[in-house]
């Protein structure tokens, strides 16, 4: 039984000057054997682009991809016809499968864009590569736990090709949330902004929290604008 933190300041960091790019888990350049990744949760890239730069067009295979947007706004286009804008609240969700081309680009000319890209393995490859997006409501979101990715669809949620269910929460005052966990299944939750208390762990932004072993995730918001990502692997 354990619950570890993954402090923000320990995670891999690259500077691009128009990209800045903090690793939770070992990515390009940045390797730490002790973190390669949890679970099927292989990364959690914490991005900064600049107005009017972005990722040229380049491949993926067999990764399951969710883009949050925390400010501004992501624009995306890829090899299978797809053009869109991600903005806060927006989920994203491609399934790279047996190949597939994107480009993802800061929309705006003026203000900077920073989202999460999150990789998570597929339970089956190969498959047909595809492309889809929702915007989940604020209020579905305060004070509760909202299931925004899974590997059945389930309750609005979008599919992922993974045993995966991938929950956001805004969090505010003293309320206090608990998912819990069924037997031999683990939880990653990723502090998006804010401050909380993740079992007994105080964590702020930035941080990650592992949890094993445990039958149940308690979170409760240090801070009046927190914003959690809750995966529960198996």
């Amino acid at each position: 039984m354990s619950t570890i933190v993954r402090k923000a300041r320990d995670r891999g960091h690259a500077n691009h000057g128009w990209l800045d790019s903090h690793h939770t888990f070992s990515f390009a350049g940045y390797h730490d054997a002790k973190h390669m990744g949890f679970g099927p949760l292989r990364v959690i890239n914490e991005d900064r682009v600049q107005p009017g730069e972005g990722f040229d067009t380049h491949g993926h295979r067999d990764m399951e991809i969710i883009s949050y947007v925390v400010e501004g706004a992501l624009e995306h286009k890829d090899s299978i016809g797809t053009g869109s804008v991600i903005r806060p609240g927006d989920v994203q969700v491609m399934s790279a499968g047996s190949g597939i081309r994107h480009s993802e680009f800061n929309h705006s000319k003026a203000a900077p864009v920073h989202f999460l890209q999150i990789w998570i393995l597929p339970d089956e490859r190969g498959v047909a590569p595809r492309y889809d997006q929702k915007a989940f409501a604020d209020a579905d979101k305060r004070g509760k736990l909202k299931l925004v990715a899974s590997g059945d669809g389930r309750d609005g949620s979008l599919f992922i090709h993974q045993n995966a269910d991938v929950y956001a929460s805004l969090l505010a005052g003293d309320r206090v949330l608990t998912k819990e966990l069924a037997p031999g299944r683990k939880a990653w939750v990723q502090i998006v902004r804010g401050a909380a208390t993740i079992n007994d762990a105080t964590v702020e932004a930035g941080d990650g929290v592992a949890i094993e072993g445990e039958p149940a995730v308690s979170i409760a918001a240090r801070a009046s604008d927190t914003e959690i990502l809750l995966f529960d692997l198996p």
